[in-house]
Parts: structure tokens; sequence; C-alpha cells
């Protein structure tokens, strides 16, 4: 285990952050819009979302580099400031943190499918590489290769991402198959696990997808299947369409409620997905400092 993962998760769970892109979509990010591109054109604003988590008790944030490989850049023709738009997301972020938290970039998928072959597996490897080592380049503390559907862009973006020598973390979606328990491409999470066992990564988890209460067992499969840290990001519940806008249900105060369950369950960095915000991290902090 990297050394940073063992002594972050050695006090209990670690708290992580909440949504970017809905805070963003607060601040202005509008529909269609590039949201990595914010990092240099409204740095400012993505320094908000980025400190709010910090305030709120955040002891890893994350960085506004979702959407942040060649490939998925491409689609805006922004392909050709990858490297910039890497780098200045994380140094926003680190900006953020300070001395008060860790800087992990967030790296999700490119948008193309390898089973339709609109990519290969040698094209991925060369993007993502390009990806992270701008982002460790900029002096992030890790990666999460994050909402990841398909097992084999995963398992290629942590193999990319662990040749910066940063402690990795691969979360994936699970919101498929009759139970909703695995992913889009149908891997149960004691196949991910199985998948991922040789890049030698650092963690692994789910995020996106569900609400937190499918989490929970989720997490405990995992948990069955490895001795790796958990890393859980649910949403606030799925999301319903009022005025062309997504908007979540769930309250912080009903997202707690499950908390306790997913720290049995075993996961050992707890945050939030889309519909989250800084009230959702302040609460999941206080809940674990009060466990």
């Amino acid at each position: 285990m990297h050394p940073l993962i063992k002594s972050l998760i050695q006090s209990g769970p670690v708290v992580t952050d909440g949504s970017w892109g809905t805070q963003m979509q607060k601040r202005g990010l509008k529909r269609g819009e590039c949201p990595d591109s914010w990092n240099l054109k409204h740095p400012q604003r993505v320094l908000e979302v980025a400190q709010q988590y910090i305030t709120a008790g955040s002891q890893i944030i994350l960085t506004n580099t979702f959407g942040g490989s060649r490939l998925a850049l491409k689609k805006y023709n922004l392909d050709n400031q990858t490297v910039d738009i890497n780098m200045a997301g994380v140094e926003i972020s680190k900006k953020a943190a300070g001395d008060c938290g860790h800087v992990f970039a967030s790296i999700g998928p490119t948008g193309l499918m390898l089973v339709t072959r609109e990519t290969t597996e040698e094209e991925l490897q060369k993007v993502f590489e390009e990806q992270a080592h701008a982002q460790a380049r900029a002096g992030a503390d890790g990666i999460v290769v994050e909402t990841m559907i398909d097992i084999a862009e995963a398992r290629i973006a942590a193999t990319a991402a662990k040749q910066t020598g940063l402690p990795v973390i691969v979360s994936m979606v699970y919101d498929s198959g009759e139970n909703k328990d695995r992913t889009m491409m149908g891997n149960s999470p004691e196949e991910v696990v199985e998948e991922l066992r040789g890049v030698g990564v650092d963690g692994i988890g789910a995020n996106c997808g569900q609400g937190i209460e499918a989490f929970p067992p989720i997490c405990a499969r995992l948990r069955r299947a490895t001795d790796l840290p958990i890393w859980m990001k649910p949403n606030a519940g799925l999301p319903e369409l009022i005025d062309d806008r997504a908007v979540f249900r769930t309250s912080a105060q009903e997202f707690m409620k499950y908390i306790p369950d997913l720290i049995q369950a075993g996961a050992g960095f707890i945050g939030g997905c889309c519909g989250t915000d800084q009230v959702f991290v302040k609460a999941i902090r206080e809940t674990v400092d009060n466990l």
C-alpha cells in the first residue's frame, strides 16, 4: 500500500469531497459547455468549489479534470490544451487545499467505447499517460480514476496513472443488471477487483450511478473481495429533470442515515457524487468524527 494512503486511513474513514459538475452549474456552467475549460477561463469559480469542500472538512479534494483527457477534450476542440487544463486543475485544487487537505486528480472516461471500436487500447494508454503525467507534474498527491463503466478502460487508465508513482484509486459505476450491482458492461464488484489485481492500485470503489442506499452492499462485497481501502461516493439520489436541469431530491440528513452502514461495510474513503455539496461534506465529517 502506498505510504500516503496508509497514513490517511490509519485514523479511520477519510472524508473526501462532493460533486463538482453540479456545483459549477450553480456558478454558471452552461449545458454543453466543457467543465474542464473553466480551469483556464474561470479559475476563480473553480477555486470556490474546491475551497467550499476544504472549509466543510474534506481531507481529500479532487480536481476539475474529470473530462480532461485529450479524447474527451477533442469534442470541444480543446485537445491542444490538454496539458494546460490538467495542470491548472491540479494547481487550483492545491491552492484551495493548502496545508489542510490532499489533492487527488480526477481522471474520467474518454466517452469513446472500446467495444464499438471508437478507440483502441493503445490510444487510450497514450491519452491517459499524457493526462496523468500532467497532473503529477502539477503536484497532485494522488489520482482517482472515477466513474468508469468499462473495466478495460479503467484498467488502462489505472496502469497509466501508476506510472507516475502516485497512489491510484479506481472507482466504478454500479447501476446495471437485475440487482443494479453491475457495471454497464456487466461486471460485478468481484470481477473488477480481479481485473485490477495485477495493476497494483492503492484503492478501489464505487461512485455515481445510484443513491447512497445502494452503496453499503456493494461496499461490503468489495471489502470481502480485497483488502485494499474502499472508496465510496454515492449520488444524492437519482436526478429528476426540471426546467432542463437535473434536480437531486436526497437531503444531507437522509444521506447521513447510511454513513454508519457504509463504515460498517468497510468504507475507508467517504464522500458524495452528483447532487452533493459542502452541506453534505460537513455532515459526513461530523458523522465520521462522532462515530
